[in-house]
């Protein structure tokens, strides 16, 4: 198992990415940025544009990108996280290191609901949902930010059951409907409380998954009025389309598209929400791990699939994995902007792609090549070996 708990520096950093072919900036407004060189001090962003501009003295870490593409770290903003690097539903090591070799460096829980003996009394789901809070607070699997702690609401919770979830450091709700809360007028009330205590909430949505878990349709999802509708495209079972529609058009809460979905019903949110001119909703999401697997690749395949078979401009598609996501999630991450958090992955097309540049080889359905990744202006990954390879390969100068 890999993993890397967060350490202070042990002094002054300042990272230099010079020779940059491309910066997409994770921005619906502004997806491409006129920059070929970045700087990042102390795992901050401090610089970005013309290299001819910048203080480029002093840096601890060159990286010269042979003309590859920058990215801002891919979001996942649902997964399923139980102990560190480990997942009982697969029994298997190592699923959140081999997610950054996907470029994903941030994961946020929808709960940790493959906990094996996962408490349902309300003591339980409040210490277990502290505990994964405090435990991946101080653990990072290979230096990937996860973010967890999210408990699965049960009737019988109160007002003051969020007030001290949101004093303990709980910041987002599990999957509403996971649990035996399965009826809007309940779920929205509580959800309101969560909502009082800066807790930002989720529903699954379509038929059941895990035991336990039931059919949660329109209807619900549009009671509960949660922050962020859970796979809209089915987890895995989709909704039909009908009801997607409406839930597209009649809720103005975020909308979850998932890798373990339904690809179909995905599209078909994708088009109403671009009809609407709301494709700000869009966030992307594995769920994973789960019964179909775990996805290293799952948030790139969502990228590539959206914008190929979606019609969406590849630089508007990673906006859906990176500042969408960072925005409705309220993270430090996600975009290439001043003061952000310096997580980015620097890609190429793969080699031989049909495409001619990475964006092209996107919007063609390929997969890009990623040659490194960053996590607070760190180095964490190199050649990836998950993707295919790059057609251009970052390396470290100094």
């Amino acid at each position: 198992m890999s993993h890397d708990a967060p350490t202070a520096s042990e002094g002054p950093t300042k990272l230099v990415i010079e020779n940059i072919g491309l910066v997409l900036s994770g921005d619906l407004a502004r997806p491409i940025l006129d920059a070929d060189t970045i700087i990042a001090e102390n795992g901050r962003i401090t610089g970005i544009g013309r290299r001819a501009d910048l203080d480029l003295d002093g840096a601890t870490t060159r990286i010269d990108a042979h003309g590859s593409t920058l990215t801002p770290g891919l979001i996942d903003s649902h997964v399923h996280p139980v102990a560190g690097d480990w997942t009982p539903r697969q029994n298997q090591i190592g699923w959140i290191d081999s997610g950054l070799h996907g470029g994903v460096t941030t994961l946020i829980s929808a709960g940790e609901v493959h906990t094996p003996g996962r408490p349902t009394d309300i003591v339980g789901l409040k210490a277990l949902a502290i505990a994964a809070q405090r435990t991946f607070s101080a653990f990072r699997p290979s230096g990937v930010k996860v973010h967890a702690g999210a408990p699965v609401i049960e009737k019988g919770m109160v007002e003051e059951d969020f007030r001290d979830l949101a004093a303990a450091g709980v910041t987002m709700l599990g999957e509403v409907g996971l649990g035996s809360v399965k009826d809007g007028e309940t779920a929205r009330q509580m959800v309101g409380w969560a909502r009082k205590y800066g807790i930002i909430s989720t529903i699954h949505t379509g038929g059941p998954s895990i035991p336990g878990s039931g059919l949660i349709d329109k209807d619900v999802v549009l009671a509960a009025d949660t922050d962020v509708i859970g796979h809209v495209n089915g987890g895995p079972t989709a909704l039909p389309d009908g009801d997607i529609v409406c839930l597209c058009e009649r809720c103005g809460r975020g909308l979850e598209l998932v890798h373990n979905g339904n690809m179909r019903a995905a599209l078909l949110a994708l088009n109403t929400a671009r009809e609407l001119g709301q494709l700000d909703r869009i966030i992307l999401g594995t769920d994973a791990p789960a019964g179909s697997g775990v996805q290293p690749l799952g948030i790139m395949r969502m990228v590539s699939m959206l914008s190929s078979l979606g019609n969406v401009a590849p630089e508007i598609a990673f906006c859906f994995a990176t500042g969408n996501t960072a925005r409705m999630r309220e993270l430090d991450c996600g975009l290439i902007e001043i003061g952000r958090a310096a997580d980015f992955v620097l890609m190429d097309k793969p080699q031989h792609s049909a495409g001619a540049t990475l964006l092209e080889a996107v919007s063609l359905g390929d997969i890009p090549g990623i040659s490194m990744t960053f996590i607070d202006g760190v180095v964490r990954t190199q050649r990836s070996r998950n993707t295919p390879p790059a057609a251009s390969m970052a390396q470290v100068v100094t």
